[in-house]
């Protein structure tokens, strides 16, 4: 491990409470009780976190939206240790999310990372993922496992991020209303309903999202809903459907700067960006059901199927072959059965299943002159991936106090092109099939009750995408130099809670991943990818959190990494030993939270981003940063009934740092930087009757 630990690992942080008026304590946002005892189910096998062999971190509801704006994912995940995030503002490009360095190459949506919402897969047969539909203002729990995960959940798991809304029977007050406004124009309105009345639940969250952005052409519109149903047949079965719909009108994209032209203007958008109004529409309609049976043949069956439609068109920021669309169908389900018995006389749990989905995408692009024109048709293709997985995991107690865990899958994914553009002279249609087995395999110890050491062997594959599989050459089809790279994680981890409420967890791991997939940008600003040979993933993650009294809360997540080529030449240059461009060597977030009397708090926050490289050869350096963010709130009843009166108030970046909030790696003629906003304000008001 190659780290230097520099002054910043020595500073604190300080809190300086705000004394209010002593309001009435109601609904759920009250001070916090004593840490309970954490169960997760992610890993498909519900069970106490302690008994868990996996690096895996939950977000409570709390977390996710005490005095948030609830726009972007990072307000939940930045305290997540392993898992860096950027692009808040950009979207049209959309948050760039990597855990241990996956997803790290994804230029625009997320690569590498299995996203799901009330288990519905947002990742796609072909690996890519987009979360602009995920709604943060009824999201009730974030499940992240952040080591690779393929034996659960198939291609592009190196990560998994498990999204749960509220079903509506957790509301206190129901609707709730919130308006929210702040720096640049920033608006959002939001509408909550739900509640329980006999065997039926519901919920009901509906929002609007207006904001100019930071810099020049980052406007978005966005509106979004998110309805739940659930209906309980009897004591142990549940039927419940859910819709989310998505209608995004406007999402501008201002492209990257050189460093030059990030020093003279940050607010400036590049100036071929505001020719041709580079950027987004995006409209989407997702359904899904759910069947729970806790009673089936002695085990618990869950059913799940879902279907999508997805129409996008962007126009990316440079002329030339650069305004695509799509129009997109996405199905599928799934079949869970967990089960209980023994082997060899030991206690044993396990469950298998079956995933299965479909993409079909109608795929179009056109070229554009210097003014937006279009001047011609340069792609037409069917896109067609199909995935199946079968999978099967155990669990085995071999004594009290140790477990045996082991998984294993085999996937298949089938991904064809009918070439629709024959006009080049040549017909590009092709079909590739990848088979995999992935497996993993884990020892737990518990030590003392309440603590736990543990260690994990597994591997993972992710294909690349269609967009990855594009040939620089111009030509249709899929580039045949491309293939999937396979990952193999080994990591051993403590976690534990001591008697005065501080809980704990600290990881070592080591990932080697072959083939790994790197994006590089042509000179008509067109991103193609190619395979790096090998490279190595090393690090530490830390996780603290401790609340000494009702008043208090502080928490810590650290993050060492040292990410590295260990074989690759890039246009003739050996790089074997240089660091993975866009990845930090040492994260590290802290949050001081102090609640008053009801639900008054105040919460500092300070992240710190080690320095890291914005492309392969490691000659463009992007410098470190400390960025403070302040906020808090308080709540009334009214007349002394149930309504409720909520405002909160945030400052980002306290210090009005400048820095970048996304760094396009292996970008041409320097375009590599997209600054972030200065000191920015909001502030919103809330009523729940």
């Amino acid at each position: 491990m190659r780290y230097r630990l520099t002054p910043l690992w020595l500073a604190g942080l300080v809190v300086v409470p705000i004394a209010w008026a002593q309001p009435e304590p109601t609904g759920d946002d009250a001070a916090p009780e004593a840490l309970p005892t954490i169960t997760i189910s992610v890993p498909r096998l519900a069970r106490s976190l302690v008994e868990t062999p996996a690096a895996v971190s939950v977000v409570t509801r709390e977390e996710i939206r005490r005095g948030q704006q609830g726009v972007r994912l990072d307000e939940a995940l930045v305290r997540v240790p392993g898992v860096f995030l950027q692009n808040r503002d950009n979207f049209a490009q959309g948050q760039r999310i990597s855990s241990r360095g996956f997803g790290a190459r994804g230029t625009f949506g997320i690569r590498g990372l299995h996203i799901r919402v009330d288990g519905i897969p947002y990742t796609l047969p072909d690996g890519q993922a987009q979360i602009d539909a995920v709604d943060l203002d009824s999201a009730e729990r974030i499940e992240v496992i952040r080591g690779p995960a393929s034996v659960l959940y198939g291609n592009a798991a190196g990560g998994v991020i498990d999204i749960t809304t509220g079903d509506g029977s957790e509301l206190r007050h129901s609707p709730v209303i919130r308006l929210q406004g702040g720096s640049d124009d920033f608006t959002k309105l939001s509408l909550r309903q739900g509640g329980e009345r006999g065997d039926w639940v519901h919920s009901v969250s509906v929002s609007a999202l207006d904001f100019d952005g930071y810099r020049q052409q980052s406007a978005v519109e966005k509106r979004l809903l998110n309805a739940r149903v659930g209906y309980r047949l009897d004591d142990d079965r549940t039927l419940s459907a859910l819709v989310n719909l998505l209608d995004m009108p406007t999402a501008e994209d201002p492209s990257a700067l050189t460093r030059e032209e990030a020093a003279e203007d940050p607010r400036q958008a590049r100036d071929v960006a505001i020719a041709l109004d580079s950027g987004q529409t995006v409209t989407q309609q997702l359904v899904g059901l759910h069947y729970a049976d806790r009673a089936f043949a002695s085990g618990e069956l869950e059913l799940r199927g879902f279907v999508s439609r997805r129409d996008f068109e962007q126009q990316l920021p440079f002329p030339g072959s650069s305004l695509i669309d799509y129009a997109r169908l996405y199905y599928g389900g799934g079949a869970d059965y967990t089960g209980a018995g023994t082997l060899v006389d030991k206690p044993l749990r396990y469950v298998a299943g079956i995933d299965l989905a479909r993409q079909e995408d109608d795929r179009g692009r056109r070229a554009v002159d210097g003014q937006g024109a279009v001047i011609g048709r340069t792609a037409d293709e069917q896109q067609n991936a199909t995935a199946a997985g079968v999978f099967v995991q155990g669990e085995l107690g071999l004594t009290e106090r140790l477990e045996l865990s082991a998984g294993l899958r085999h996937d298949r994914v089938r991904m064809t092109i009918d070439d629709r553009f024959l006009a080049d002279g040549r017909d590009d249609s092709g079909e590739r099939t990848f088979r995999e087995w992935t497996g993993s395999l884990g020892l737990s110890y518990r030590y003392q009750p309440d603590h736990q050491v543990y260690a994990t062997l597994g591997n993972a594959f992710e294909t690349p995408t269609f967009t990855e599989f594009a040939r620089p050459d111009g030509g249709g089809g899929f580039n045949p130099a491309v293939e999937p790279q396979q990952a193999l994680n080994r990591e051993v981890g403590l976690r534990g809670v001591f008697g005065n409420g501080l809980r704990y967890e600290l990881v070592a791991f080591s990932v080697d991943v072959d083939d790994e997939l790197i994006g590089f940008e042509a000179t008509d600003g067109r991103t193609f990818f190619e395979n790096a040979g090998r490279t190595s993933r090393d690090g530490i993650e830390l996780g603290l959190d401790w609340s000494p009294s009702l008043a208090w809360r502080g928490t810590s997540a650290l993050t060492l990494a040292d990410y590295r080529f260990e074989r690759f030449e890039d246009d003739g240059q050996d790089i074997a030993g240089n660091r993975l461009p866009g990845q930090p060597r040492q994260v590290w977030h802290n949050a001081l939270t102090w609640y008053g009397d009801g639900q008054r708090f105040a919460t500092l926050e300070a992240q710190y981003t080690g320095d890291y490289y914005a492309e392969n050869a490691n000659e463009v350096a992007v410098d470190d940063y400390w960025l403070i963010n302040l906020r808090g709130g308080d709540a009334w009843r009214l007349g002394g009934g149930d309504t409720r009166l909520a405002w909160n108030l945030g400052i980002r970046n306290l210090l009005d740092t400048a820095y970048f909030e996304n760094v396009r790696i292996n970008a041409f003629g320097g375009r590599f930087f997209e600054p972030a906003a200065g000191r920015t304000f909001y502030a919103g008001v809330e009523l729940g009757f």
